[in-house]
């Protein structure tokens, strides 16, 4: 059977080459996601010298706009649980995709082939994403699963229900540096040291399209129809109207955010804080008025930040501010207390509205 063609940052363990081993095969598998009836989880295989094309293939079924993740290992990188580095994850902002993929032109095919690097594009609203993982697989999320499997016929790629992979088999992860320069194939051969090494050029493109890190630990996917009837449910609310056109995966994200500031010390006045108060308000108000499933789907997503969230509170008899939609008596729990780690502009506000006095 004919090498599959690995990237160069892949190299299989000699034992896997014997006769009789799992073979590495192109194609793709595809099922619906998890707890939903209208999106779908794609996994490909596809040699390295497609990768280019396809990814550029599948950037067309995104919108004008949509944002890049790249994931790379840093120098002083996190470790998980296990003790063994993880790498980090960069999303860039919304940016037209013609914009990204000429921004990235010039570094796919490093991007592709080193093995310590992953790279994709998404956008949310239409919940979509795809993914090239450092494991050489190409993982895609999306709601229209014709126009994607007819992409990835016209690349050739035919539909096996049992594939392996990378991860199936053993194998060792190479950065491009560890290859010997007089072996390296163009365009690498003629590159710096400096060029090929992937810190080098994952920080440049972090700089060039003002990238961030993000944390992994609040992970969650809403497809295009979800994102709909959280729209059409915004919109019947004249404060939260605002809101309906954007993503709302971000702005659970900033919930999340909101409570890691104040697991800290939060640092803004008595406004700011009642600002992140007042986006719970928001995600209660959508999770009472969407189709029992999906609220039950947010109300999963929100539990994690919440427990942490209830958990800084302190003084929990007093109510801080009735919110404007209360539903329940006693009242919703972010409201009942407030967070142990004050900073000083909160606690001066909190001293001036009488809250300590006995």
């Amino acid at each position: 059977m004919e090498a599959f063609d690995l990237p160069l940052g892949l190299r299989l363990w000699p034992s896997e080459h014997r006769a009789g081993r799992r073979h590495l095969r192109e194609g793709y598998a595809f099922s619906l996601l998890e707890n939903s009836s209208d999106s779908f989880r794609f996994t490909v295989l596809a040699g390295a010298a497609k990768i280019s094309s396809l990814f550029r293939s599948l950037s067309s079924l995104l919108p004008e706009e949509s944002f890049l993740i790249l994931e790379f290992y840093e120098e002083d990188g996190a470790k998980g649980e296990d003790g063994q580095c993880v790498p980090t994850v960069y999303y860039s902002p919304y940016l037209p995709t013609s914009e990204i993929l000429a921004t990235i032109e010039p570094y796919l095919p490093r991007m592709i082939h080193d093995g310590f690097v992953g790279f994709g594009l998404a956008n949310n609203r239409l919940g979509m994403e795809f993914f090239y993982s450092e494991e050489k697989v190409l993982t895609c999320f999306t709601g229209d699963h014709l126009r994607t499997i007819d992409v990835l016929t016209r690349h050739d790629l035919p539909y096996r229900p049992r594939l392996f992979f990378p991860t199936d088999l053993g194998h060792d992860h190479l950065s491009l540096q560890c290859h010997h320069r007089r072996i390296l194939p163009a365009p690498f051969d003629a590159m710096s040291d400096t060029d090929l090494d992937y810190l080098s050029f994952c920080n440049e493109l972090t700089q060039l399209l003002e990238m961030y890190p993000v944390e992994e630990d609040l992970s969650f996917f809403l497809s295009r129809k979800e994102q709909d009837l959280i729209e059409a449910r915004l919109l019947e609310h004249e404060e939260y109207a605002e809101f309906a056109e954007e993503d709302f995966g971000v702005l659970l994200l900033d919930w999340n955010d909101f409570v890691g500031e104040c697991e800290g010390a939060f640092e803004g006045d008595l406004w700011e804080y009642r600002q992140g108060l007042r986006l719970r308000d928001m995600f209660q108000y959508v999770m009472e008025g969407v189709p029992e499933a999906l609220g039950r789907k947010l109300k999963e997503i929100l539990s994690e930040p919440d427990s942490r969230f209830q958990q800084l509170l302190i003084d929990r008899r007093k109510r801080l501010d009735p919110p404007q939609l209360a539903t329940s008596d006693p009242p919703p729990f972010w409201y009942r207390g407030v967070v142990r780690n004050q900073g000083a502009c909160l606690r001066r506000d909190l001293i001036r509205q009488g809250w300590y006095k006995p």
